[in-house]
């Protein structure tokens, strides 16, 4: 891939927390997340509805399958197989799409390349390292509402999130303790600190804690 040019802007990548993630847990709609990923099995899963060997994946739709994986390599983890003594892949739960069987077999298609764990057509966003709880105030309507986010997301993202609630979000001057908000920056980089690992440490209850963003009404409603 060459660097990119004067002009042109590297995409960001969309962010997930678990909760969205778990939500996509079956064969019509089949995510899952490893070594900080977010991919979008569904097709894989729709074109092997009725095989045996998607049944280990199916388990785990909607959660995080690093265990699975090797963090140095990338790769699924491995074990020295006892009968063969040969490198082969470890997957207690059962063998599973694209992972070949232990020996030679005349019904295995040795053409699967890249199998679906490094196949980034998949791949739909990263998983967030960590989540935080907002409240968002609507000051002309006395309305709150808590979201959850990710702490890498933008406050034009979390707006994108809060729309679903107030689809004119984009009408309001967003304010933290009486300073405007950079839409372009995140929370942290807008001195609106994570302080769970503080409170957690004095024993105190976070959600009492959780920060409020107020959204002040401006007069130019957005269409929609």
């Amino acid at each position: 891939m060459g660097a990119v040019k004067d002009g042109e802007k590297e995409k960001r990548p969309n962010f997930f927390t678990p909760t969205q993630v778990a939500a996509h847990n079956t064969t019509t709609d089949l995510w899952v997340s490893y070594l900080g990923k977010v991919c979008d099995l569904t097709p894989l899963a729709m074109q092997h509805e009725d095989d045996p060997l998607l049944v280990p994946i199916l388990e785990f739709a909607g959660k995080d399958i690093s265990s699975w994986f090797d963090v140095e390599t990338k790769d699924l983890q491995t074990y020295i197989h006892p009968l063969t003594n040969c490198v082969s892949y470890y997957t207690p739960r059962g063998r599973f799409l694209h992972v070949p069987p232990a020996g030679p077999r005349s019904d295995w298609a040795t053409d699967v390349s890249p199998p679906w764990w490094k196949d980034e057509r998949y791949v739909v966003g990263r998983l967030t390292v960590k989540t935080r709880w907002i409240r968002v105030i609507n000051t002309l309507t006395s309305q709150e509402q808590r979201l959850e986010v990710c702490t890498e997301e933008t406050m034009e993202e979390i707006l994108k999130r809060y729309l679903l609630y107030n689809s004119h979000a984009s009408s309001y001057t967003w304010k933290f303790e009486g300073t405007c908000l950079d839409m372009s920056r995140t929370l942290c980089e807008n001195n609106i600190p994570d302080q769970d690992m503080e409170l957690e440490q004095l024993r105190l209850d976070r959600d009492l804690f959780t920060p409020a963003i107020l959204l002040y009404f401006n007069d130019d409603l957005t269409e929609g």
